[in-house]
């Protein structure tokens, strides 16, 4: 019925299984040094898959209660994983106790199966199991919080290397028919052998086919993505949709080997007693009288059932059949929710089609600060009169006197959320003293390329005829900041900060001078067809300086932090800005969902602490998708200082609801406010979310979404249509008034303070509720410093 492996074979799958699974392990191990910050997603998918070889390899193993415990394992190490990519969304403390609990059950689960071995040499090898679980779980508990990056990545490896260990151990079956048959708790009847034999080989000789359609279904799948997507037709642009399939492939053997597989073993165990006296039935009545209707239905059921059990024998002495399986079985059900993906709402987990973005991510972030450095040397050597505080500061017409400009931040998803605030910036924009408008961050989503920039930058933004500058944020350079460069740099600065690019990268990619070229005059066909004007930047940073205001713009790339030369910059322009009122916009806020984001990131709050040793009065930033205002209130020589910190990210994007719906006991700062309030955004949900999804919705009201965060499962209740609570920010700077006023958008015009949730005793006492929201700040010379603050 079933081919049997020969000894040699037996020995090359071991050593080939051993020999990956050391691998993984090492690369593991070694993650806090190839990737840095990134290391905790290596070693999440790592472990994913090294559960998902375990996965095919539980169909190798002889006795079932083996195999259940291979499942258990294999369950237990995708858990790990799942959980240490998730670690950013985790719950504080919750990554670690769940990965110690992880372990503990494996101990104990293992300590069960010592109390059945017969064998010794089984039982030492379980007794080392139990001992190596207990010593990951006290060692997690431990040593996490001196250094939890190290702790989780050797917790992994070595969980890898035990993955690996129980493979290599497990000895494999070696089977007849009659064997299959009496395992399968059929009747030891000619007839059964005879058919199950026939049916074997109808199986055997059915696999070309059913290769010829899983891979007709696979290249559905990735033109379906090369469609959705609108993917370039080159290395680099064919890699999303080559991500998202290989996500698909991937969870089709998921839902395959650890649920379709799984589940049809435990109502195989519930329907057998009654399939057995079936089979009883039907051979009598083959030899007694025969079959009537109802016994030949019986009988078709029954060698359906009988077909799925061969074909899990199959996969038993097959690893390329249990690959074959794993495909038929779970690709239709992939199929159907690549279909209906958009009725889950927008997440960044559950859509291959995001896949593609945490490589760029990490690819991104190792090479960000090279990359800056390269295109701003390259662009300031090439002015006409080098110098960063001079090329690198821009001239926005009539800033003698008051001014007014708009801060939009993370517009650029080209959806209902970023168009239904369309016409209040042409509004606001209409007025006679905004001068400009800043985009604060992630012009672009999902990865910043410039073939979403006609669908999500220039019409959203089409008639807004003032001039538009923008820092990037992380999804923007994720493309190399291309698409940003030709958009909103002037086309020389463009033209050689590209080729400053593609130099620091030794010429390793698909962009040439021909594409270089392209990508210019496809923003300049752009520009003119929308009649946005972009294009007066030469660098993804910049200043704007009145005599008693100055706006500094500060490209944080992806980690937070900025490069030597930028930093640099910041100071000079920070030392020229004394004196003046200091507004600073940064592509990552510095406080987001009541929490403050710089702890344990030292970059982070040395730019922080720079701020504070030149008094900036506003420091506002988008990357977190709402609107949010904090009041932080510090000492510096000896006098009570006050910075105003504005989290201005919804100009577009999926909301980000973790502010609303999670908001701390408490919160970083006395004094805050966010908006859209934790009823109104409830409100929504409660309404929107159909009945199937309300588990998940309570799980997150009620309970917190424990042990993830809410920011991280509420993007399943991301609905994308009325109301809406998309915002942007006007400033007006008013000299001769002497202050600062910041005035809140909303889609239906300037935001009231009844649309804000806010800090008690913050509103102004004699304010309205329906009155607009304006935070008024004075506009005071400042003495020089000669101290920096603490």
């Amino acid at each position: 019925m079933t081919a049997t492996l020969s000894p040699q074979e037996i020995e090359r799958e071991r050593f080939g299984l051993g020999t990956f699974a050391l691998v993984l392990a090492g690369l593991a191990a070694g993650a806090p040094i190839l990737v840095g910050p990134g290391a905790l997603r290596l070693v999440g998918t790592l472990l994913m898959v090294a559960s998902l070889i375990e996965v095919l390899h539980c169909f190798r193993r002889v006795r079932q209660a083996v195999q259940r415990s291979a499942y258990a394992s294999a369950g237990l190490t995708f858990l790990m994983g799942l959980l240490v990519v998730s670690a950013p969304a985790l719950a504080e403390t919750a990554l670690t106790l769940l990965l110690g609990a992880s372990f503990v059950v494996d101990a104990v689960q293992r300590a069960v199966e010592l109390r059945r071995s017969q064998d010794r040499r089984t039982a030492l090898t379980i007794v080392l199991g139990v001992a190596g679980n207990v010593a990951m779980a006290v060692l997690l508990l431990v040593l996490w919080r001196r250094s939890s990056l190290w702790t989780i990545a050797i917790a992994g490896a070595l969980r890898i290397v035990g993955v690996g260990w129980n493979m290599v151990m497990s000895p494999l079956p070696s089977r007849d028919a009659a064997t299959v048959i009496r395992s399968s708790g059929l009747p030891d009847h000619p007839e059964v052998a005879r058919l199950g034999e026939r049916l074997a080989r109808e199986e055997t000789a059915r696999r070309p086919y059913d290769r010829r359609w899983s891979v007709a279904l696979v290249a559905i799948l990735f033109a379906t993505h090369v469609g959705r997507m609108q993917a370039e037709w080159t290395l680099v642009g064919l890699l999303a949709p080559f991500v998202a399939v290989a996500g698909d492939v991937a969870s089709a053997f998921l839902i395959a080997l650890g649920v379709i597989g799984p589940t049809r073993f435990a109502l195989r165990r519930v329907t057998w007693p009654l399939e057995r006296r079936g089979w009883a039935r039907i051979l009598a009545g083959s030899v007694d009288r025969p079959l009537g209707l109802l016994d030949r239905l019986l009988r078709a059921y029954l060698i359906r059932s009988f077909r799925i059990w061969i074909r899990f024998h199959q996969m038993r002495d097959s690893l390329p059949f249990v690959f074959e399986r794993g495909l038929q079985m779970g690709l239709p059900v992939v199929a159907v929710a690549v279909a209906t993906v958009p009725i889950w709402g927008m997440s960044w987990y559950f859509n291959s089609e995001n896949w593609a973005a945490a490589i760029y991510n990490s690819w991104a972030e190792h090479r960000t600060d090279t990359w800056r450095v390269a295109m701003t040397r390259a662009v300031l050597v090439s002015a006409p009169s080098p110098g960063a505080a001079g090329t690198l500061a821009l001239d926005p017409p009539k800033l003698g006197g008051d001014f007014a400009f708009l801060v939009i931040g993370d517009p650029g998803e080209g959806d209902a959320s970023q168009h239904v605030l369309r016409d209040q910036i042409i509004r606001a924009g209409a007025g006679p003293d905004v001068r400009f408008m800043v985009i604060s961050s992630d012009v672009i989503y999902p990865t910043g390329s410039m073939k979403d920039y006609e669908a999500n930058f220039w019409l959203p933004f089409k008639g807004f005829d003032k001039p538009v500058y923008a820092i990037p944020g992380n999804h923007d350079w994720y493309d190399a900041l291309e698409g940003f460069v030709a958009t909103f740099f002037t086309p020389e600065a463009a033209r050689v900060a590209m080729r400053a690019r593609v130099e620091a990268d030794n010429r390793l990619t698909s962009t040439t001078d021909d594409r270089i070229a392209w990508l210019v005059g496809e923003a300049a066909r752009l520009r003119r067809e929308y009649g946005v004007p972009t294009g007066f930047q030469r660098a993804p940073y910049f200043q704007i300086q009145s005599d008693r205001f100055a706006l500094l713009a500060v490209d944080t790339g992806v980690l937070r932090r900025v490069d030597p030369d930028q930093l640099a910059w910041l100071r000079a322009a920070l030392e020229q800005s004394r004196g003046k009122f200091k507004m600073v916009i940064l592509g990552h806020p510095l406080y987001a969902g009541g929490l403050y984001q710089a702890t344990g990131d030292g970059d982070f709050t040395a730019l922080h602490d720079l701020m504070r040793e030149h008094g900036v009065e506003i420091v506002m930033a988008g990357d977190t998708h709402d609107l949010e205002l904090y009041v932080e209130r510090y000492q510096a020589e000896g006098t009570e200082h006050v910075m105003h910190h504005v989290v201005n990210g919804g100009g577009g994007a999926y909301l980000s609801s973790g502010t609303a719906l999670a908001w701390p006991i408490a919160p970083a700062v006395p004094q805050w406010a966010f908006h859209p309030t934790s009823a109104a955004l409830t409100a929504k949900i409660d309404f929107h979310t159909p009945r199937w999804k309300w588990p998940f919705w309570v799980w997150t009201k009620h309970f917190g979404a424990w042990p993830f965060s809410v920011e991280w499962l509420s993007a399943a209740f991301d609905y994308n249509v009325a109301p809406f609570f998309q915002s942007f920010v006007e400033v007006r700077v008013e000299p001769w008034a002497g202050r600062v006023r910041m005035l809140p958008w909303g889609v239906h015009g300037r935001l009231r303070w009844v649309d804000l949730q806010v800090s008690p005793g913050w509103r102004p006492a004699d304010g309205r509720p329906d009155e607009p929201v304006e935070i008024v700040l004075p506009i005071r010379a400042q003495p020089p410093r000669t101290t920096p603050a603490r």
